[in-house]
């Protein structure tokens, strides 16, 4: 079987997060870049990856990395390549590119050099002038940086983030990459109680679900390298049979509630969805009134932030509340998702850890407030 240097993509912070998980799996790490995990592996690498990555982006196969300083340069490279290893004489060959600090810094162009270069090889080999690209899509994008071209296939498709279970996501939706990383980063396991009393459609409860349940966040959806011929279904269908029988079952239940009732008919919808419903306990509930018995919880929640004088007193409020309700729980852990610069400064409390992570293009800080840990049962 056929070895490949894969690259799992990730937004920028989560770069960590992603190399454990490769490493869990057991897939050798070759390089760390920026958004960007290098790996190796197999077929079957290629499909684990696809399944089991909850903080990665995409997974690409890394065609071939090579100087381009011209447009003869980046055609002629890519003409060499063994593209009738990779495209069927029915490919859909899509192109895309990007160019950063790279005299060729056209996109268009490097996008039609690529495509052009990509035919006179595959002419070559089929003896065939035209072709029809009515078969399975292969995405191929030249990234050019510093004058070096990097040309990947990407296996995944849609973004890893669309796990398959979000019908509709509310107004301000959390990528479930980025939940499952806050969940991971918090280092919350179970028994311990998790809550989000700001948890809107629910995604980083859903998420925390998936990793404690041990399902792979991939099972509900297809990818892109499914309708390649040299990805041969039986090595998907075998990774699929695989992370089915590693599901564990486990008793917890996880509390989410927001003051939003519409929202949270879609964070039950979803839950069913991603078949964890029976692990989550959501309820209509302003976050002032929210209380726990329970000691040593983990609290997660992404609370709105804005810029608007309107968005800063509803904040202000929110801060007030948040103040009053943890300290009626002073051994608690709070971990917090938010673009406001000022957010420690208006709770009164410095988090005990920042981490800098992205919602999207929203530059954010995930503070991070440790509380005690549990105590442990004494031995017998």
């Amino acid at each position: 079987m056929s070895e490949y240097t894969l690259i799992a993509t990730c937004a920028f912070g989560l770069e960590a997060l992603v190399r454990q998980e490769l490493d869990d799996l057991g897939l050798p790490v070759s390089e760390v870049r920026d958004g960007r995990v290098l790996f190796e592996g197999d077929a079957e690498a290629i499909a684990q990856a696809n399944l089991w990555l909850r903080t990665a982006d995409r997974v690409l196969i890394e065609l071939a990395r090579f100087p381009a300083e011209t447009f003869d340069q980046l055609f002629d490279a890519t003409r060499t390549l063994p593209w009738a290893e990779w495209l069927p004489r029915d490919a859909f060959m899509h192109v895309t590119a990007r160019s950063h600090k790279s005299k060729l810094f056209s996109l268009r162009d490097c996008q039609k050099i690529v495509k052009k270069a990509m035919i006179e090889a595959l002419r070559a080999r089929y003896n065939q002038e035209r072709f029809s690209e009515d078969g399975p899509r292969f995405p191929v994008e030249v990234a050019l940086l510093n004058d070096q071209a990097t040309l990947t296939l990407d296996t995944t498709g849609p973004s890893l983030h669309k796990r398959g279970y979000r019908s509709d996501a509310g107004s301000a939706p959390l990528k479930e990459t980025l939940a499952a990383a806050l969940v991971k980063l918090s280092r919350w396991e179970p028994p311990r109680l998790l809550a989000d009393p700001l948890c809107g459609s629910g995604t980083i409860l859903i998420e925390a679900a998936l990793i404690a349940r041990n399902q792979a966040p991939g099972l509900q959806r297809d990818f892109q390298g499914q309708a390649w011929p040299w990805l041969p279904a039986a090595i998907w269908q075998r990774a699929r049979e695989q992370a089915r029988k590693q599901i564990q079952p486990i008793d917890i239940r996880l509390l989410g509630s927001d003051s939003d009732g519409r929202v949270l008919k879609k964070a039950r919808d979803n839950a069913e969805a991603a078949g964890v419903a029976d692990l989550i306990a959501f309820q209509t509930l302003p976050v002032s009134q929210f209380r726990s018995r329970k000691r040593y919880g983990v609290w997660i929640s992404n609370p709105p932030y804005g810029e608007r004088l309107s968005d800063r007193q509803s904040l202000q409020t929110l801060y007030a509340e948040l103040r009053a309700v943890w300290a009626e729980l002073p051994d608690w852990s709070y971990f917090m998702l938010s673009g406001d610069p000022q957010l420690e400064q208006d709770l009164g409390k410095r988090a005990s850890k920042r981490r800098k992570l992205f919602n999207g293009q929203i530059p954010c800080q995930y503070y991070q407030y440790f509380g005690p840990w549990p105590e442990r049962a004494p031995r017998e």
